[in-house]
């Protein structure tokens, strides 16, 4: 969320920025509810002070004019308690108006969107090259026997998936290494989270109101809760309404959390496999740091997320994302993209953003620093999602005869290196 005044200010070009990602700033409506806001506050102390003034010359009277005095009294506090709803509707409409407004980008964030040619900033590992023609990894898994999307849909419908055996295995040891690789060398801290969050936890890190058509909610009698899109919901949340100790920054959190989207508007798009399920696993990255230092912790959170593919020896490229492709809440991001031998393509697997004080100021997250608070700043990224690099894993190390082999930096959390076209391991 913003400060209305800053995005008012006319140094701060607000308008310009935030229509590079194609978001028409309506700053006249916002100028009448900042007003609006202003006026009902000044009403409202307005007629507190006459009250606190008349009250006070009520208790040093002895005789003479309280019966007049004790009549505004009556008809001052009559009319503050609308003066308090006066306010708080100013106050609601102009909230309202604020969580709509997404992050201004970084002008470092390229101009254009996602029909533009990616900004490609590096490349890392060489493009698996093949003597036959590379299976997709829903052929791969099928035929062996680790990936069943017919019982899954018998489940749950439609963009669900069922792993068993090896496939299964390689689902829990990937999340095992990847928490195992962010605990102990990148000193993040884990955390179990809830799966289901309020609405005001949503609303913390921008997912609502903004995507309330993405996600799976639940009803309980009066009670709506709403399963987690990513675990960068409850790790950012955490500290909400909080004020951290200025030399307890950055955190660095990590969670394994089951995942839920429903995805709204993309059926038809990657719907076969694992690509793009309503529900899926991953390992999340949060940081949480001062404003100032959001550069510097933003390119070591891309190097963590870096690293997990490159120990799975899985070639990727780095993409910064244009301004007009960024998400509600990050203010630069930068993806990073798996090469899939059955498409011939590089596909998204990680983002990495950085939100400035966006979120901070959302969920009311604040450090101190001697005197004075300041709102923190926000990091995320993945690292990674399971089912993404299981199907970068199957498709970029598949053999002519079907098999598949496992990267040697999981072998350890596998207990095997191959799996064999039936679904059998080998080591």
């Amino acid at each position: 969320m913003h400060d209305p005044q800053e995005l008012l200010r006319p140094g701060a070009q607000a308008e310009r920025r935030l229509s590079r990602r194609r978001y028409a700033l309506d700053t006249e409506t916002l100028t009448k509810l900042v007003r609006r806001r202003a006026e009902a506050i000044a009403h409202r102390e307005a007629l507190r002070q006459k009250l606190n003034s008349v009250t006070r010359k009520l208790a040093a009277q002895r005789g003479g004019r309280e019966q007049d005095d004790l009549a505004m009294a009556k008809e001052l506090k009559s009319q503050i308690h609308p003066a308090d709803e006066a306010q708080r509707v100013a106050e609601n409409e102009l909230k309202t108006f604020l969580l709509a407004v997404p992050n201004i980008p970084s002008d470092e964030s390229p101009d254009g969107g996602a029909e533009d040619p990616p900004v490609e900033i590096r490349r890392w590992g060489q493009q698996p090259n093949f003597d036959f023609e590379p299976r997709d990894h829903v052929d791969l898994a099928t035929s062996a026997g680790i990936l069943d999307l017919s019982r899954a849909s018998k489940l749950s419908g439609s963009r669900f998936a069922v792993l068993r055996g090896a496939g299964a295995v390689l689902e829990r040891a990937l999340a095992s290494f990847l928490l195992d690789l962010h605990t102990k060398e990148h000193q993040y801290v884990e955390h179990s989270v809830p799966h289901l969050v309020t609405p005001e936890t949503m609303q913390g890190t921008g997912q609502l109101p903004k995507f309330a058509e993405d996600l799976f909610a639940t009803q309980l009698a009066d009670r709506t809760l709403y399963l987690v899109p990513t675990a960068e919901v409850p790790l950012v949340n955490l500290y909400s309404d909080e004020t951290l100790a200025r030399d307890s920054l950055p955190l660095s959190l990590t969670a394994h959390t089951a995942c839920f989207r429903s995805e709204a508007g993309s059926y038809g798009r990657d719907t076969r496999g694992v690509i793009r399920l309503h529900q899926f696993s991953k390992v999340e990255l949060v940081r949480l740091c001062l404003l100032e230092d959001v550069g510097a912790q933003f390119n070591l959170l891309l190097a963590h997320a870096e690293e997990c593919l490159q120990r799975l020896g899985l070639h990727y490229r780095v993409v910064d994302l244009r301004a007009a492709d960024l998400g509600f809440a990050a203010r630069r991001t930068y993806d990073l993209e798996v090469w899939l031998p059955s498409q011939q393509c590089f596909r998204e697997i990680s983002s990495v953003s950085e939100c400035g004080d966006f979120q901070g100021r959302r969920a009311s997250i604040r450090a101190k620093r001697g005197a004075t608070k300041e709102y923190v700043a926000t990091l995320n990224g993945s690292g990674l999602p399971i089912g993404r690099t299981v199907v970068a894993l199957l498709e970029q190390n598949q053999r002519s005869d079907g098999s598949i082999n496992v990267p040697p930096a999981l072998v350890p959390y596998t207990g095997f290196h191959t799996i064999q076209p039936d679904g059998s391991t080998f080591g």
